[in-house]
């Protein structure tokens, strides 16, 4: 069953001045709970972000968040987290991409700052939840455990930036549009009725601390500017040059610059990145094949699992599912593909489901090529 209280919570609403998490919090208030509003500051500098609200953490953020809580009546703060936002997410997102990974900011988001340090603080203030306007499903079982569920609509499922809550976070957190089967023009259209003027706001889609998402102008900023290096083929030729290793991700295809085409004709796209010596080796589609993957630091929603078992996966946040294998042997996760699956990279995140049931999150480390594996035999 879907997770419900016999009495009202006393309910932290984390409002990020977007239509969803204010929709979320009239619902937390009509359905009884005590409800307050906290907005969290996440930049030393908010005056840096971007405007036009397609961040989730600006200062029009900040004050569409209050005259939402206004409207819906219900006390409101904005607490500064922005120390430790800038610890657990900037310089992490930029020490990835220096290692040639690619991480995922806004898991690390959920992970670190909405249910460690938003929660933990919530809790040492008595209150009982955290709710956002995330779209899953916390289901409370007959034995009092708690399970984390995909949305009943799927197009806006966020399970999988979710994976990495525990139980215990489960127990105190709160989703109000996850069993909501309604399109998110509904939303909008329920955000109006209620009299919240961000009803027509746009949703954030890019990375909120990047102001004008230049993604790899951002990192070369942070990483002493451009640093020139190869772009090398398959048989390790050079076909052109960059400006930053850093600048690139598994699995792209666009802005590679190359001067000259593929013997074949056919697009190239980014095979793997080496930090060490600063090159970036392209080829063809077919190459990006992977049969299986390695992960660590593993989070659990719930027990963990024992012995090999079958799932299935989802590899980013806005991905389809596909079938595996899946084993935990000393902290690091073993998955094979039913069938290969392109585009892995390692920095991301693989979340288990068993059916709509967040098994767990962990981070790829190594991937295994389907071309590697055939020559291995």
């Amino acid at each position: 069953m879907t997770q419900t209280s016999q009495r009202p919570l006393r309910v932290l609403a984390a409002m990020s001045g977007g239509v969803d998490s204010a929709v979320a919090a009239a619902r937390a208030v009509e359905a009884g709970h005590d409800v307050t509003g906290v907005h969290l500051a996440l930049s030393a500098n908010p005056q840096s972000f971007r405007t036009g609200a397609r961040g989730c953490c600006t200062i029009e953020d900040s004050r569409d968040a209050r005259r939402a809580a206004d409207v819906i009546g219900i006390p409101f703060y904005v607490w500064d987290l922005a120390e430790r936002f800038r610890e657990d997410v900037v310089d992490d997102f930029v020490a990835e991409y220096e290692a040639g990974r690619t991480p995922n900011p806004c898991l690390r988001c959920n992970e670190k700052i909405k249910f460690a340090a938003l929660l933990d603080k919530a809790l040492a203030l008595g209150f009982d939840a955290v709710c956002t306007g995330h779209y899953a499903t916390v289901v409370l079982k007959e034995d009092g455990t708690r399970e984390l569920h995909r949305a009943s609509d799927m197009a806006k499922d966020q399970s999988y930036v979710l994976g990495v809550l525990d139980e215990k976070q489960l127990a105190h957190a709160m989703f109000p549009l996850g069993d909501t089967l309604t399109t998110k023009d509904e939303i909008r259209a329920e955000a109006e009725r209620r009299g919240l003027a961000v009803a027509k706001k746009p949703d954030s889609h890019d990375i909120c601390f990047i102001a004008d998402g230049d993604t790899q102008g951002f990192l070369a900023n942070r990483l002493g500017g451009p640093a020139e290096g190869d772009i090398l083929d398959e048989s390790g030729a050079k076909v052109g040059t960059h400006e930053g290793a850093f600048g690139f991700t598994i699995g792209q295809r666009k802005g590679l610059r190359i001067g000259h085409p593929a013997p074949d004709g056919k697009p190239r796209y980014v095979l793997d990145i080496s930090p060490v010596n600063n090159t970036v080796t392209v080829g063809p589609a077919e190459a990006l094949d992977v049969t299986a993957l390695t992960a660590i630091r593993p989070r659990w929603c719930g027990t963990a699992p024992s012995g090999p078992g079958t799932y299935t996966a989802q590899l980013r946040a806005h991905g389809g599912e596909t079938e595996v294998t899946a084993e935990l042997t000393d902290g690091t996760l073993s998955v094979t593909f039913t069938e290969p699956v392109r585009g892995v990279a390692p920095g991301q995140a693989v979340v288990l489901y068993d059916g709509t049931r967040v098994v767990g999150s962990a981070t790829i480390a190594t991937t295994v090529r389907r071309e590697t594996a055939e020559a291995s035999r």
